[in-house]
């Protein structure tokens, strides 16, 4: 406190106040959110050779995270939030933060002779891909992006991620900077394999020579990324300033837990991520199964069913009977198959704990975002594989049942597939319908569709207000 009782003004977060110089910039990251300062930003700055390894960070839709950083050096406290107690550690890794839109800075970084590194955390829907996983050329963004570049590569102002990597990359061939690795940290199976046919895809309409240069010269490396990060709020901010003595207009809260694991090759060198805490395996489909299974299907099923009976957050919807019998039901059949040293009964255990953490405001509506292209990759590879083995499916039908439920009555979060979402919704057989854009062959079960449409009814039949805590 002030001598006049007032509280005391905590002074700005700034390089100069903490000591902390920028490091150098060698990977260029695109969409500056939480989760990439939660997660990459962070396991940069822990890394053993963290002097060397700056982030020239862009956003993606918004710049407000890029002017918040910008003033502050591109400095921002990480809150680790447990059971009990918050811990703040200031994250010096991003030497730049800049709006994703500024295409001449986007250029000179990803084509800088320095820069070995690219990553990206754009969500599943901001890579523009149909529903066989290829870029979609007909999407409105992605045509005109086609235009832009192919008319002027150097001076185009492309909208769409894909669309921006490529002129990066384009600048990149024409300045002779030599190869470099492209990450993509968004939770997709084969991340890497994903976005490569997306970017050859596109720039074989663009610049045949482009599409030969990137196959030869550009690396693309798969991962696998775990770390619950809720929204920030006012409080969240607040907290910052007492734990920190700064004032932070971008802090980030995470829960203590990470993972992250990288398969493939870094031609022009990377971070020791290892030395905090990262896996670069051979192999990753199993972590990515293990995780988009058991973590982020869990997810999408308390975030549906969790709406459903009346609750706001993670921690509320486990805390639920109910939820958490029917988590428990999708996880036995989502362990299947997995091969014993991924540990997935184990994980599955401290996923109970992670959920439960009450400190952790994780909404459901934020994580029901999205839901055609979050189930697809979650929830009904889970449902093709307990089908073709002759089983019910009876866990995988309660995420997807609840996720129907609120598509007919019009709540569900936002979706980049919205228009589609309602138009199914009120076919003639909805559940079909809305089941056909996640999966064909599933639309097409009909065993399936019918306890899909009964558990929909009843779940939704129920007052959003039952909640059965104990």
């Amino acid at each position: 406190m002030t001598p006049t009782g007032s509280p005391a003004v905590a002074p700005p977060l700034t390089r100069a106040a903490v000591a902390a110089p920028a490091p150098p910039v060698r990977i260029v990251h695109m969409g500056l959110g939480a989760f990439h300062r939660a997660h990459q930003a962070w396991y940069t700055a822990r890394s053993a050779d963290a002097d060397a390894w700056g982030i020239a960070a862009f956003t993606g839709r918004s710049p407000q995270a890029a002017e918040e950083l910008s003033a502050q050096g591109g400095l921002y406290t990480l809150i680790e939030r447990g059971d009990d107690e918050d811990r703040a550690v200031i994250v010096p890794s991003i030497s730049a933060a800049l709006d994703g839109a500024d295409m001449t800075a986007f250029r000179a970084h990803v084509s800088a002779p320095a820069t070995a590194v690219v990553t990206l955390t754009v969500t599943e829907p901001g890579y523009h891909l149909r529903p066989d996983g290829e870029i979609d050329l007909d999407d409105p963004a992605v045509a005109a992006d086609i235009r832009g570049l192919s008319a002027e590569p150097a001076s185009a102002a492309p909208t769409t991620a894909p669309g921006r990597l490529l002129a990066g990359l384009e600048a990149r061939r024409r300045g002779g900077a030599g190869p470099i690795a492209v990450v993509p940290c968004d939770n997709i199976p084969a991340n890497g394999a994903l976005v490569h046919r997306a970017l050859t895809s596109l720039a074989g309409e663009v610049d045949p020579g482009l599409a030969r240069w990137i196959e030869e010269t550009v690396a693309f490396v798969s991962t696998s990324v775990d770390r619950i990060t809720p929204r920030t709020t006012d409080a969240d901010r607040a907290a910052a300033a007492a734990l920190t003595g700064y004032a932070d207009a971008a802090p980030v809260v995470t829960e203590p837990f990470s993972d992250w694991v990288l398969s493939g090759e870094f031609p022009a060198g990377r971070p020791e991520w290892e030395s905090a805490g990262a896996r670069i395996v051979a192999d990753i489909a199993p972590f990515e199964q293990r995780k988009l299974r058991l973590l982020n299907g869990a997810h999408s099923l308390l975030a549906y069913l969790g709406i459903l009976r009346g609750h706001g957050t993670v921690a509320e919807a486990i805390a639920d009977r109910g939820c958490r019998s029917a988590v428990e039901g999708f996880w036995a059949e989502a362990r299947r198959g997995m091969p014993p040293a991924l540990g997935a009964e184990d994980y599955c255990a401290a996923l109970t704990a992670r959920f439960a953490n009450p400190r952790i405001a994780h909404h459901l509506r934020q994580i029901g975002m999205e839901g055609v292209s979050k189930l697809a990759v979650r929830v009904t590879p889970v449902a093709r594989q307990e089908r073709a083995a002759g089983r019910s499916a009876a866990g995988c039908v309660v995420p997807l049942a609840a996720w129907t439920a609120l598509a007919t009555r019009g709540r569900l979060p936002a979706d980049a597939h919205a228009d589609a979402v309602r138009r199914a919704a009120h076919a003639d057989d909805p559940a079909a319908a809305l089941i056909a854009l996640l999966d064909a062959e599933l639309a097409a079960d009909a065993p399936l569709i019918d306890r899909i449409r009964r558990c929909a009814a009843e779940l939704g039949g129920r007052q959003s207000t039952e909640r059965n805590p104990h």
